[in-house]
Protein backbone atom coordinates (compact mmCIF):
# COMPACT_ATOMS: atom_id res chain seq x y z
CA UNK A 1 0.00 0.00 0.00
CA UNK A 2 3.09 2.10 -1.43
CA UNK A 3 0.62 5.00 -1.99
CA UNK A 4 -0.86 5.32 1.41
CA UNK A 5 1.90 5.29 3.18
CA UNK A 6 3.39 7.90 1.29
CA UNK A 7 0.74 10.31 1.29
CA UNK A 8 0.72 9.91 5.50
CA UNK A 9 4.52 10.53 5.59
CA UNK A 10 3.97 13.71 3.69
CA UNK A 11 1.43 14.85 5.57
CA UNK A 12 3.44 13.89 9.18
CA UNK A 13 0.62 11.34 10.55
CA UNK A 14 2.82 8.73 12.49
CA UNK A 15 0.96 5.21 12.93
CA UNK A 16 0.14 6.60 16.62
CA UNK A 17 -2.44 9.55 15.69
CA UNK A 18 -3.50 7.73 12.72
CA UNK A 19 -4.31 4.45 16.01
CA UNK A 20 -5.81 7.40 17.83
CA UNK A 21 -7.94 8.92 15.34
CA UNK A 22 -9.24 5.41 13.94
CA UNK A 23 -9.61 4.14 17.68
CA UNK A 24 -7.59 1.15 17.30
CA UNK A 25 -4.25 -0.09 18.50
CA UNK A 26 -0.68 0.85 16.78
CA UNK A 27 -0.54 -2.75 16.15
CA UNK A 28 -3.76 -2.81 14.36
CA UNK A 29 -2.96 -0.01 12.31
CA UNK A 30 0.44 -1.91 11.07
CA UNK A 31 -2.26 -4.99 10.21
CA UNK A 32 -4.52 -2.76 8.27
CA UNK A 33 -0.98 -1.35 6.23
CA UNK A 34 0.16 -4.64 5.39
CA UNK A 35 -2.99 -5.68 3.59
CA UNK A 36 -3.22 -5.20 -0.40
CA UNK A 37 -5.42 -2.79 -0.16
CA UNK A 38 -7.72 -0.96 1.15
CA UNK A 39 -10.84 -2.52 0.23
CA UNK A 40 -9.94 -5.42 2.34
CA UNK A 41 -9.85 -2.91 5.72
CA UNK A 42 -12.65 -2.84 7.77
CA UNK A 43 -15.44 -0.69 6.36
CA UNK A 44 -15.98 1.27 9.36
CA UNK A 45 -12.33 2.14 8.88
CA UNK A 46 -11.50 2.91 5.34
CA UNK A 47 -14.70 5.44 5.66
CA UNK A 48 -12.92 7.12 8.38
CA UNK A 49 -9.96 6.96 6.41
CA UNK A 50 -11.42 8.48 3.55
CA UNK A 51 -12.74 11.43 5.19
CA UNK A 52 -9.71 12.05 7.00
CA UNK A 53 -7.86 12.36 3.63
CA UNK A 54 -10.93 13.64 1.55
CA UNK A 55 -11.00 11.13 -0.57
CA UNK A 56 -13.86 9.04 -1.97
CA UNK A 57 -12.15 6.07 -3.05
CA UNK A 58 -8.49 4.56 -2.87
CA UNK A 59 -7.88 5.35 -6.63
CA UNK A 60 -7.78 9.16 -5.32
CA UNK A 61 -4.40 8.50 -3.66
CA UNK A 62 -1.90 8.21 -6.26
CA UNK A 63 -3.62 11.72 -7.75
CA UNK A 64 -3.75 13.51 -4.04
CA UNK A 65 -2.19 16.96 -3.78
CA UNK A 66 -0.31 18.22 -0.81
CA UNK A 67 -0.95 21.43 -0.53
CA UNK A 68 -0.85 23.28 3.06
CA UNK A 69 -4.57 24.30 3.17
CA UNK A 70 -4.77 20.31 2.63
CA UNK A 71 -2.28 19.78 4.99
CA UNK A 72 -4.45 22.26 7.85
CA UNK A 73 -7.52 20.66 7.05
CA UNK A 74 -6.26 17.26 7.89
CA UNK A 75 -4.21 18.64 11.02
CA UNK A 76 -7.60 20.18 12.31
CA UNK A 77 -9.31 16.54 12.24
CA UNK A 78 -7.03 14.89 13.93
CA UNK A 79 -6.65 17.59 17.11
CA UNK A 80 -10.36 17.65 17.39
CA UNK A 81 -9.76 13.77 18.02
CA UNK A 82 -7.48 14.67 20.34
CA UNK A 83 -9.62 17.11 22.45
CA UNK A 84 -12.47 14.44 22.22
CA UNK A 85 -9.93 11.68 23.04
CA UNK A 86 -8.77 14.08 26.22
CA UNK A 87 -12.61 15.01 27.03
CA UNK A 88 -13.46 10.85 27.09
CA UNK A 89 -10.06 10.32 29.32
CA UNK A 90 -10.77 12.58 31.31
CA UNK A 91 -15.06 10.92 31.79
CA UNK A 92 -13.06 8.09 32.63
CA UNK A 93 -10.84 8.99 35.62
CA UNK A 94 -11.42 7.27 38.79
CA UNK A 95 -10.97 9.24 41.78
CA UNK A 96 -12.46 7.10 44.28
CA UNK A 97 -9.40 5.79 45.60
CA UNK A 98 -8.18 9.53 46.82
CA UNK A 99 -9.62 11.13 49.99
CA UNK A 100 -11.42 14.29 49.92
CA UNK A 101 -8.53 16.11 50.74
CA UNK A 102 -6.65 14.85 47.95
CA UNK A 103 -9.55 15.08 45.47
CA UNK A 104 -9.82 18.96 46.40
CA UNK A 105 -6.32 19.69 46.12
CA UNK A 106 -6.43 17.79 42.76
CA UNK A 107 -9.60 20.41 42.14
CA UNK A 108 -8.15 23.41 42.29
CA UNK A 109 -5.02 22.72 40.63
CA UNK A 110 -7.02 21.33 37.84
CA UNK A 111 -8.97 24.85 37.95
CA UNK A 112 -5.59 26.52 37.77
CA UNK A 113 -4.51 25.47 34.99
CA UNK A 114 -7.65 25.78 33.11
CA UNK A 115 -7.06 29.67 33.86
CA UNK A 116 -3.56 29.73 32.96
CA UNK A 117 -4.07 28.05 29.64
CA UNK A 118 -8.00 29.82 28.86
CA UNK A 119 -6.11 33.62 29.81
CA UNK A 120 -2.90 32.47 27.45
CA UNK A 121 -2.09 35.26 24.60
CA UNK A 122 -0.85 34.78 21.42
CA UNK A 123 2.79 34.03 22.75
CA UNK A 124 1.67 31.21 24.27
CA UNK A 125 3.48 31.57 27.78
CA UNK A 126 0.91 30.48 29.88
CA UNK A 127 1.22 27.04 27.52
CA UNK A 128 4.98 26.40 27.97
CA UNK A 129 4.82 27.52 31.70
CA UNK A 130 2.13 24.78 31.72
CA UNK A 131 4.34 22.39 29.82
CA UNK A 132 7.48 22.83 31.95
CA UNK A 133 5.39 21.90 34.79
CA UNK A 134 4.11 19.01 33.66
CA UNK A 135 7.66 18.10 32.99
CA UNK A 136 8.68 19.53 36.27
CA UNK A 137 6.47 16.81 37.76
CA UNK A 138 7.56 13.95 35.48
CA UNK A 139 10.95 14.21 37.62
CA UNK A 140 9.41 14.06 40.84
CA UNK A 141 9.74 11.16 41.60
CA UNK A 142 13.53 10.36 41.09
CA UNK A 143 14.81 14.10 42.06
CA UNK A 144 14.34 14.92 45.71
CA UNK A 145 14.91 18.59 45.42
CA UNK A 146 11.58 18.95 42.93
CA UNK A 147 9.76 18.70 46.23
CA UNK A 148 12.06 21.40 48.29
CA UNK A 149 11.34 23.94 45.54
CA UNK A 150 7.79 23.28 45.70
CA UNK A 151 8.24 23.94 49.64
CA UNK A 152 10.67 27.39 48.65
CA UNK A 153 8.10 28.90 46.92
CA UNK A 154 4.92 28.13 48.75
CA UNK A 155 7.04 29.26 51.73
CA UNK A 156 8.43 32.66 50.27
CA UNK A 157 5.04 33.64 49.23
CA UNK A 158 3.37 33.51 52.48
CA UNK A 159 1.05 30.02 51.51
CA UNK A 160 2.89 27.76 54.46
CA UNK A 161 4.78 28.26 57.27
CA UNK A 162 9.07 29.16 56.78
CA UNK A 163 9.63 26.35 59.41
CA UNK A 164 6.80 23.63 57.76
CA UNK A 165 9.30 20.52 57.51
CA UNK A 166 7.67 17.84 55.84
CA UNK A 167 10.63 15.98 53.77
CA UNK A 168 14.08 15.71 55.28
CA UNK A 169 14.58 18.73 57.62
CA UNK A 170 17.92 18.93 57.46
CA UNK A 171 18.05 18.84 53.61
CA UNK A 172 14.96 21.10 53.22
CA UNK A 173 16.66 23.80 55.48
CA UNK A 174 20.40 23.72 53.26
CA UNK A 175 18.53 23.96 50.11
CA UNK A 176 16.23 27.04 50.84
CA UNK A 177 19.44 28.85 52.54
CA UNK A 178 20.80 28.74 49.33
CA UNK A 179 18.14 29.35 47.39
CA UNK A 180 17.25 32.50 49.08
CA UNK A 181 20.62 33.42 48.80
CA UNK A 182 20.40 32.80 44.86
CA UNK A 183 16.56 34.64 44.45
CA UNK A 184 18.17 37.74 46.27
CA UNK A 185 21.14 37.62 43.87
CA UNK A 186 18.89 37.63 41.04
CA UNK A 187 16.16 39.96 42.19
CA UNK A 188 18.59 42.50 43.10
CA UNK A 189 21.05 41.86 40.77
CA UNK A 190 24.22 41.77 42.87
CA UNK A 191 25.88 38.95 40.97
CA UNK A 192 28.68 39.47 38.57
CA UNK A 193 27.58 39.28 35.05
CA UNK A 194 30.29 37.84 33.85
CA UNK A 195 30.26 35.27 36.28
CA UNK A 196 26.66 34.18 35.89
CA UNK A 197 27.36 34.32 31.76
CA UNK A 198 30.16 31.76 32.85
CA UNK A 199 28.45 29.78 34.95
CA UNK A 200 25.69 29.44 32.28
CA UNK A 201 27.57 28.47 30.11
CA UNK A 202 28.43 25.95 32.12
CA UNK A 203 25.20 24.87 32.63
CA UNK A 204 24.14 24.76 28.88
CA UNK A 205 27.46 22.41 28.43
CA UNK A 206 26.48 20.17 30.64
CA UNK A 207 22.65 19.90 29.58
CA UNK A 208 24.38 18.92 26.45
CA UNK A 209 26.60 16.24 27.66
CA UNK A 210 23.91 14.49 29.00
CA UNK A 211 21.53 14.64 25.86
CA UNK A 212 24.69 13.43 23.74
CA UNK A 213 24.94 10.69 26.41
CA UNK A 214 20.99 9.18 26.73
CA UNK A 215 21.47 9.49 23.13
CA UNK A 216 24.20 7.65 22.60
CA UNK A 217 22.59 5.07 25.02
CA UNK A 218 18.99 5.43 22.96
CA UNK A 219 21.08 4.38 19.95
CA UNK A 220 23.11 1.47 21.22
CA UNK A 221 20.06 0.40 22.95
CA UNK A 222 18.25 0.00 19.44
CA UNK A 223 21.39 -1.32 17.93
CA UNK A 224 20.77 -4.32 20.36
CA UNK A 225 17.02 -4.22 19.88
CA UNK A 226 17.42 -4.66 15.70
CA UNK A 227 20.60 -7.86 16.65
CA UNK A 228 18.10 -9.40 18.85
CA UNK A 229 15.09 -9.46 16.72
CA UNK A 230 17.26 -10.86 14.16
CA UNK A 231 19.13 -13.73 15.91
CA UNK A 232 15.42 -13.86 17.53
CA UNK A 233 14.39 -14.47 13.75
CA UNK A 234 11.57 -11.56 14.60
CA UNK A 235 10.77 -8.75 12.80
CA UNK A 236 9.06 -6.75 15.75
CA UNK A 237 8.67 -6.77 19.57
CA UNK A 238 5.36 -7.81 20.37
CA UNK A 239 3.21 -9.11 23.70
CA UNK A 240 3.98 -12.70 22.81
CA UNK A 241 7.66 -12.14 22.24
CA UNK A 242 8.31 -9.21 24.05
CA UNK A 243 10.19 -11.28 27.09
CA UNK A 244 12.45 -13.34 24.96
CA UNK A 245 12.98 -10.24 23.10
CA UNK A 246 14.34 -8.33 25.95
CA UNK A 247 16.50 -11.05 27.63
CA UNK A 248 17.96 -11.18 24.37
CA UNK A 249 18.79 -7.64 24.37
CA UNK A 250 19.93 -8.12 27.84
CA UNK A 251 22.65 -11.17 26.89
CA UNK A 252 24.06 -8.91 23.62
CA UNK A 253 24.53 -6.15 26.46
CA UNK A 254 26.02 -8.13 28.68
CA UNK A 255 28.30 -9.89 25.74
CA UNK A 256 30.02 -6.13 25.31
CA UNK A 257 30.82 -5.50 29.12
CA UNK A 258 32.46 -9.32 28.78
Amino acid sequence: MRDLDDILKELGISKVKLAKYLGVSRQMVYNYLELKNLEDWPKDKKMKLFTLLDIKSADELPEKKITTDYMMKVEKILDDVDIDSFKSNMSLYEFKDLSKKQQHILSEVIELLREILSEDDNTEQGYYAVKYLYHFLQVYPDIKEVKYILSYFAKSNGFIQPKEFVFNEEEQITFEGIMFQAMNLFINGGASKSKIVEAHKRFVADIESKREEKLSRTQELNTAKVQALKELGYTEINESNASEVFEKIAEIQSRKIN
